[in-house]
């Protein structure tokens, strides 16, 4: 750890380290699902300034939360920036600022310019940069709608998304941590996209690269030679050591991960040392994807309801008192959460008579939570899953949103009073059991905390961010409201198309004065 905190906080002068693939490799890609056609312009390799990185090797091991992600899907996101400005400014100053503070960030993030690798003498894959890596970064040109790509509420084809997303190039025996892709939309705007592999990083980690990355264009002059310096908050902390497995959860995780692997993916090479990432596609075919507000006032309109029936399901099984006794107030998180949960719930049971049950995982920040605590700006995994204790009948009922409300405020409530110490050891035990008995789960990427709009690379802040990755499992995506109304929270969804013209009908109906 020694060598990476005396690579960022030196101050050198630097030239861009960038491979640039050969010409040929420029082409036109168009996807089969809708009429968008993307231009590939260039493919590069962006690495840390050679001055600081040339005799650095850094290893990190895996820890017990990073473990949990090794072969599960990258986390894409996509932000969109207007600018309005013809291409040749685009070419000739934005996108030569991009790529310079792209590099000048990754010699503070100096292991995510690596690869993730499973070294034959060792039980557990490692993070792992050497001189000369860097990060895969495509350029690319769009004739998409711009203004269509930004609306809310208005489905549009879910396969429209991945265009602007790239793909994370991962093998048997090695993974890259990072991809990029920046799209033009002449006289328009531009997008970022992002793909992260998940095992080495956690949406607050990712988040905070972004940040340090806007912040270091941000502040970039024109042909300055010297490195801006990070803002104290955007540094982030790398020492695994701070992680401490009281619970000794680890091991038993470990031991039980094959087998569970093996039984979600029974087609699949289940070799244990393999980094290959598992077949979890993105469900694009007949699917919609849509973004929904919720302003402050919509979530006092659920609160309200929720709290004046609080007691009125006290016969649902749930005899403890603290649950029947209602709250002064809930989260932004809870009410989001019970409401939109439901409506997916509803739409899902109303086009799909056979799916009655439903239920809900979520994955709670430890930082605080651990003994003892780690730094906010630890930068890597540490989450851990949480499943909800509602009765998987209880999505589909008239009284849902109570219900489902309870049940989030009970688990939210306990991990604030206990807690690491409060988390399921056997978080994929419990998935399995679920899934025997035909429940359908529901999971929630992103956090209304982590403000993406406000990540301003120097033209403005994003006027959408979309999480790509939702559309791999039934995910609702969640930020806070791109229009600064404070308290208030949107929510990403990829849809059946029937489902999602029923969704949008309960979402509207249920938000409507009594």
């Amino acid at each position: 750890m020694r060598s990476i905190r005396t690579a960022i906080n030196h101050t050198t002068h630097f030239s861009l380290f960038l491979k640039f693939q050969p010409p040929s490799l420029s082409s036109s890609m168009a996807s089969s699902d809708n009429n968008i056609s993307i231009k590939l312009l260039d493919k590069c390799t962006v690495s840390p300034p050679p001055a600081l990185s040339t005799d650095v090797t850094v290893s990190l091991p895996l820890t017990f939360f990073d473990m949990l992600w090794v072969r599960f899907h990258p986390v894409e996101r996509v932000f969109f920036y207007k600018l309005h400005s013809p291409p040749s400014f685009f070419f000739e100053h934005v996108l030569p600022k991009l790529k310079t503070s792209l590099s000048l960030t990754l010699q503070h993030f100096l292991p995510l310019a690596g690869n993730l690798l499973w070294p034959s003498h060792s039980d557990k894959p490692i993070l792992q940069y050497n001189p000369g890596d860097g990060v895969s970064l495509l350029i690319a040109e769009s004739d998409a709608d711009f203004n269509h790509l930004l609306g809310y509420n208005s489905p549009r084809e879910a396969s429209e998304t991945r265009c602007f997303v790239p793909e994370l190039e991962t093998l048997e025996s090695r993974a890259a941590l990072m991809s990029l892709q920046i799209t033009l939309f002449p006289n328009s705007g531009f997008s970022i996209g992002i793909s992260t592999h998940h095992a080495s990083l956690d949406g607050k980690s990712s988040t905070m690269f972004i940040k340090a990355w806007a912040s270091i264009c941000q502040s970039l002059e024109e042909e300055q030679k010297e490195s801006p310096i990070l803002v104290r908050e955007l540094e982030p902390f790398f020492d695994r050591k701070v992680i401490k497995d009281a619970k000794d959860v680890g091991p038993s995780f470990l031991n039980n991960r094959s087998d569970v692997m093996s039984k979600m993916f029974p087609d699949e090479n289940n070799v244990k040392k393999s980094l290959k990432i598992l077949p979890f596609e993105p469900k694009v075919k007949d699917s919609v994807r849509a973004t929904f507000k919720l302003t402050r006032s919509d979530l006092e309109k659920v609160k309200k309801k929720v709290l004046s029936n609080w007691n009125s399901n006290v016969n649902n099984g749930d005899d403890e008192e603290s649950t029947n006794t209602p709250p002064s107030t809930l989260s932004t998180f809870v009410l989001t959460c019970s409401y939109v949960l439901v409506c997916i719930a509803k739409a899902i049971n109303g086009i799909f008579k056979e799916k009655q049950k439903f239920g809900f995982a979520f994955t709670g920040d430890c930082r605080k939570r651990l003994e003892p605590p780690i730094p906010e700006n630890y930068c890597g995994n540490c989450l851990w899953a949480n499943f909800v204790d509602a009765k998987p009948e209880d999505f589909v009922k008239e009284n849902g949103v109570v219900l489902v409300a309870k049940g989030i405020y009970k688990k939210t409530k306990m991990l604030g009073i206990e807690g690491f110490r409060g988390v399921e050891s056997s978080a994929f035990d419990k998935y399995m059991n679920m899934a025997k008995e035909g429940v359908e789960m529901i999971g929630i990427a992103g956090s209304n905390r982590f403000g993406v709009y406000g990540i301003d690379f120097g033209w403005g802040k994003p006027e959408k961010v979309e999480i790509a990755s939702i559309d791999r499992g039934l995910t609702m995506g969640l930020a806070e409201n791109s229009d600064g109304n404070e308290g208030g929270v949107e929510v990403g969804l990829v849809l059946n198309k029937q489902v999602m013209d029923l969704f949008r009908t309960l979402f509207r109906e249920g938000l409507e004065d009594d």
